[in-house]
């Protein structure tokens, strides 16, 4: 049991950050330019801001005052993926929630034709007036 204790206290020793510095022992990272910031605020729920950096970080923002109270916001952020490749997020947050697009974000497999089918029966259904119970069960004869 020693051993194993032993070998997981070396192998986490030997993953952490080898990069350190300051007075306080964080780890240090590399330096990344920013090229660009830019940020308006007209204080009334209107603002835009974007920034970009050298290592290929953008990030862009358009708000303004939404019907609820809240604030509207059109944007995207792209950044540098392991293989080189850049990724992107292009978003819309507003009263009806945050709904980003993109192809990182995983997407469901298709339904079979079956299930297809069998929805637009279960339409079809409901829009004679059938309804149904907690259980699944129909409860009017229409």
């Amino acid at each position: 049991m020693k051993l194993v204790l032993l070998a997981c206290l070396a192998t986490a020793t030997l993953a952490a950050p080898q990069t350190y510095g300051g007075s306080d022992n964080r780890p240090q990272y590399p330096h990344i330019a920013i090229l660009r910031d830019e940020r308006v605020d007209h204080g009334d729920g209107n603002f835009r801001y974007e920034f970009e950096t050298e290592n290929g970080i953008h990030v862009n923002a358009v708000g303004t005052p939404g019907s609820e109270g809240q604030s509207n916001i059109q944007g995207f952020y792209r950044f540098p993926l392991d293989d080189g490749s850049i990724g992107e997020v292009i978003y819309v947050a507003d009263e009806f929630g945050y709904r980003p697009e993109s192809a990182l974000i995983p997407t469901p497999p298709p339904l079979p034709a079956h299930a297809i089918e069998q929805i637009a029966f279960a339409e079809e259904l409901r829009r004679q007036g059938v309804e149904w119970d907690q259980y699944g069960f129909r409860i009017n004869r229409k």
